[in-house]
């Protein structure tokens, strides 16, 4: 395997080229695994837990279009549904065909859900084209101005001002 072109803003709490090795080489082998009947564009995701865990998943395509799922949702809800509520990192590799030749960013709605379970500063979305060459940049750089749990007020029922 030829060693990826890095490119990105990464801080202090990026992984290491072998974890963002490690993890694009599991988002690639999930791409094989997605269901994409309608699109024909293969996406496959391996999301890094703080414990060192790695969760994956796939698109999955249906012929309603709402119901679809991005690999990358894919990934986080089965980790919640697992337990897991801290994330690192998450390397994303999708293409046509099955080709993984393209930098395939997270959606508005996947940028959304990383939001619900990140720090934006500190976790990191990897976009590999393939193994030679990968972005690395943390969700605040691809969501600025996000909104997230921290901007909600939650008051307890009883409380209202």
């Amino acid at each position: 395997m030829s060693r990826p072109q890095y490119a990105g803003n990464g801080g202090n709490g990026m992984p290491d080229k072998n974890t963002i090795e490690m993890l694009i080489d599991q988002a690639l082998s999930m791409m094989d695994r997605s269901y994409i009947p309608y699109s024909n564009f293969a996406v496959g995701a391996a999301l890094l837990c703080e414990d060192g865990s790695v969760y994956t998943g796939c698109n999955i395509e249906n012929a309603a279009f709402t119901p679809t799922i991005c690999a990358e949702r894919t990934a986080f809800f089965k980790a919640v549904s697992e337990g897991k509520t801290s994330f690192k990192a998450i390397a994303i590799a999708g293409g046509a065909d099955r080709i993984p030749d393209a930098m395939t960013s997270p959606c508005g709605v996947c940028r959304q859900v990383m939001m619900e379970f990140c720090d934006p500063a500190d976790f990191y979305v990897i976009m590999a084209a393939g193994r030679k060459s990968c972005r690395v940049l943390s969700l605040q750089e691809l969501l600025p101005l996000g909104f997230g749990p921290g901007n909600m007020k939650i008051r307890p029922l009883g409380h209202e001002s």
